[in-house]
């Protein structure tokens, strides 16, 4: 197979770059996103084989397939160190079956309690080593700050991952008081000289849409040049090195259900992800376009249902659309930037439909695509939502009948995959959080308390740490992830608020830039 370069979705990017510069980049001139000039094919028996390897191994077959242009020795160290010790499961993202063929792909082993670790901590590794190899090449002299907009679980992954990395600073933004008490202490205790975290006056919206303006600044660009020596990227799923490593995993699930004997070799399964910047389920297209038996992806949106009403119409409309703050709060989206990726694929790679669609969105605050687009949507995806009160019930009613315990975003898939499957058909869900990241809902949940009544006096006055230990007691759950029980003792470094505005964002930038000089 020959180098596979990296275009853009909205055709600014005339000529192909490679992996290592796409990665460094992050987001395209002009806001368009990367993708592999063509997507590459696993056989059957290729996929299959992946089951006799350790992740490790396996997610560098797949990230080779894709044109990464590191040396073999570059890419075994960057996957051994990515998916090692640092999970706390050898199989790093093992299954749990449930009743009905039901397997819980759970992707929440490692540091941070959540999938995006997946991700997150391969990410760092592909950016320092890409961003080594260029300046050798003489393609870059800046060093680079990391700028990311989070809905919870982005941001804390983000800056472990990132943490006292060699020529990076990062810097995260996430809606104030729109996470959960856990996450916020995860992100505002974080350690490393080169790390810096901002709430922001909103939600995840405006976070990533402030986020997406100040990228696509080039007086600003400059600014940072001339001032800092130092250029953007992101470690969002808009980075086509954040979204490749989530592909890996959806390939893996298959080989080793089949492996495992609980998947017959070449049938099809469902996949069903809590969906809300469409990068996890994206990530299941992509493994299905490589040759796994994937038979339909199934899109499960809490209250922010825009998803699910976008799959089933073919409008995408927020113009008067309401925010509405959920169980589940990493869903809480209503602008899904990798919806791009999508249907830049759909429309047979018609950057020009993709640049028009996403004007008329930031525009308008809404599309309409094409029937050929939208029939292709319907063919590939099914998709519905579940409202709060149905997602605490989930939680409630699969502990008591099957004694596994779920997070507020599972559950969503949960609930979906029971609304949408097929009889006969496996179902692959992913599990993208440790339960005690949301202790405070999965104790409502438990307790059949709903979201607007209050907690018993002496529960609400617990931390997050502190109710975990009592809901562990209470279901005899074990194994709280040691980076969550710790957080009460670990001191608060960041504390400060700012607006969503572009020009507040720039302005934080810089202080944190200039301090750090």
């Amino acid at each position: 197979m020959g180098e596979i370069r990296y275009i853009d979705t909205r055709g600014t990017v005339k000529e192909p770059v490679s992996f290592t510069e796409a990665v460094v980049h992050g987001l395209a001139p002009g806001g368009g996103l990367f993708v592999p000039e063509s997507v590459p094919e696993l056989t059957l028996d290729g996929i299959c084989a992946l089951a006799d390897l350790p992740y490790a191994q396996r997610a560098a077959r797949v990230y080779r397939s894709f044109g990464v242009d590191l040396t073999d020795a570059q890419l075994e160290a960057i996957t051994t160190a990515a998916y090692g010790d640092n999970f706390d499961d050898e199989a790093i993202c093992p299954m749990t079956p449930l009743p009905d063929d039901v397997y819980m792909l759970e992707l929440w082993h490692g540091p941070t309690s959540a999938f995006k670790d997946m991700a997150l901590q391969c990410l760092p590794r592909f950016f320092s080593t890409s961003a080594a190899e260029l300046r050798q090449r003489g393609l870059l002299s800046d060093e680079h700050m990391i700028l990311v907009a989070t809905s919870g679980d982005t941001g804390k992954a983000a800056l472990e991952g990132f943490c006292d990395v060699d020529g990076v600073s990062i810097g995260v933004m996430y809606p104030d008081g729109g996470v959960s008490d856990i996450q916020f202490k995860q992100m505002a205790t974080q350690r490393g000289g080169n790390v810096r975290v901002w709430g922001v006056r909103g939600n995840f919206d405006d976070c990533q849409t402030g986020a997406k303006t100040v990228f696509d600044d080039d007086a600003f660009a400059r600014e940072l040049h001339e001032r800092f020596g130092i250029a953007l990227s992101s470690a969002n799923s808009i980075n086509w090195g954040r979204l490749m490593p989530q592909i890996v995993y959806y390939i893996s699930a298959y080989a080793q259900l089949v492996s495992d004997g609980k998947v017959e070799r070449g049938a099809q399964i469902d996949v069903c992800v809590p969906t809300g910047n469409f990068g996890n389920i994206l990530a299941a297209y992509y493994a299905r376009r490589m040759g796994t038996p994937i038979r339909r992806l199934l899109c499960a949106s809490n209250e922010n249902r825009v998803l699910t009403d976008f799959i089933n119409t073919g409008t995408y409309d927020i113009s008067d659309r309401t925010f509405v703050k959920t169980p589940s709060p990493s869903m809480d989206i209503l602008v899904s930037s990798n919806l791009e990726r999508q249907l830049f694929e759909l429309t047979g790679r018609d950057a020009d439909a993709i640049a028009g669609w996403m004007a008329d969105l930031k525009a308008k605050r809404c599309f309409k695509v094409d029937r050929d687009t939208f029939a292709g949507m319907r063919e590939l995806y099914a998709a519905d939502s579940v409202d709060n009160a149905e997602c605490l019930t989930a939680i409630r009613e699969t502990f008591e009948r099957t004694g596994y315990l779920m997070d507020p975003h599972t559950a969503v898939a949960y609930k979906v995959a029971e609304h949408l499957r097929e009889d006969g058909v496996p179902v692959v869900i992913a599990s993208t959080a440790h339960w005690a990241k949301f202790g405070n809902n999965v104790y409502r949940a438990l307790h059949a308390i709903a979201l607007d009544e209050d907690l018993p006096a002496e529960v609400a006055a617990l931390t997050g740490c502190e109710l975990n230990k009592l809901i562990a007691s209470e279901t005899g759950a074990t194994g709280i992830p040691a980076g969550l029980a710790e957080l009460d003792d670990l001191p608060i470094r960041f504390t400060e608020v700012i607006d969503g505005n572009a020009e507040a964002i720039k302005e934080a930038v810089c202080a944190f830039l200039g301090h750090s000089s």
